[in-house]
Order: C-alpha cells, then structure tokens, then sequence
C-alpha cells in the first residue's frame, strides 16, 4: 500500500506517450521503463483491467514486447497497489482510464515519483481521448509517436475503426483499427 508522503525533496516529473494504435507507444514506454530498470530503479507498471487484447499480466506491445504489470479496474486502485519505494511508475493504455487519472499523476509526481503514461490522444473519430489531453497540459516531456498509413504510406496520426459501432470504447487490434493519415482516414 503507497503510503503518500507529507514532503518529498525529490522532484518528480510526467512523461506522456501519445500518438494513434500501432504507433509504437507500448514499445516507447517498455523501452522507457526497461532502462529504468537497468539503472536499479525501482519500476512498477499498470494497465486497465479492460485491456486484455494480448495478456492479462503484461502490458503487450503489438510486435510482442511485453512487460510485467498490475491490472486496474479503476485508477484509484492505484494507491493500494504502489509500494512505498517504487521510483517509476508505467501506465499504459491511459485512455481507458478517467480524468481522475490527472490528479493520480500530479500527486505522484508531486511526491518525487517519475510517471510514464502511453494511451491514445485521439478516439475512432479523430477527437481528443481523455485524458491524454489534460495529462499533456501538465507534462513536463511529451512524445508524440506516429504510424505509417496503411493506404498511402503518409505518417499517420488516426486510427481507423474498420468495424461498425458507436462505443467510444472498443478494445481492439488489426482486427478492428488500422493506421490512417489525415488524408485517408474516414470516421465511421
């Protein structure tokens, strides 16, 4: 159980990830958290309990790197799940999780720790995802990834929907999204 400090002389920071599916965010932030790791950095990762596309106890990136991580159904679950000396905290597939997750981010950076956070900055309909937008209003390093489209070859910064459905919310991968430019992708 994280126990919040009162006062911490570390400085802590965000870095968010952002970009469309199959961008390489996952593998940015494995990347991220693995030379962390190297460094004896005390890491633990977390994903939403809704993302199961690849493993239930790693986050997955979609060429199959993966990392150990701690399942949330909410992102206060958060503070029963941190240990006290963890220094990197990982989250993944942030979009999934609500605006809660902003304030979750600030305390924790707040309190010395360095938080990395992918997820999606735009949803099926090329508007912004929360809460990836708030989180990049007070991150201190930002990264936007794009993909190749598939129709064209452009950078793409969109993520087709190819099945039809009106959730914002719909946990897929090639079988249900595909990388798009500005120019090809069409909002279904």
């Amino acid at each position: 159980m994280y126990l919040f400090p009162e006062k911490s002389n570390e400085t802590g920071w965000i870095e968010v990830i952002c970009g469309s599916m199959f961008s390489g965010k996952s593998e940015e932030l494995i990347r991220r958290l693995r030379r962390a790791m190297i460094a004896k950095q005390k890491v633990q990762v977390f994903k939403p309990a809704i993302d199961d596309r690849y493993d239930e106890a790693y986050i997955v990136s979609h060429n199959q790197t993966k990392l150990s991580s701690i399942q949330l159904n909410k992102i206060e679950e958060i503070w029963d799940k941190l240990d006290d000396d963890t220094q990197v905290i990982g989250i993944d597939e942030a979009q999934f999780f609500d605006l809660k997750l902003v304030g979750i981010a600030d305390k924790l950076a707040d309190s010395g720790k360095r938080i990395v956070i992918a997820g999606l900055d735009q949803d099926y309909l090329g508007k912004p995802f929360e809460p990836i937008p708030q989180l990049l209003a007070i991150a201190e390093y930002i990264t936007k990834t794009l993909a190749i489209c598939v129709k064209c070859g452009a950078p793409a910064n969109k993520s087709q929907r190819l099945i039809k459905s009106d959730e914002r919310v719909l946990v897929g991968a090639m079988d249900a999204y595909e990388p798009r430019c500005r120019k090809c992708f069409k909002p279904i």
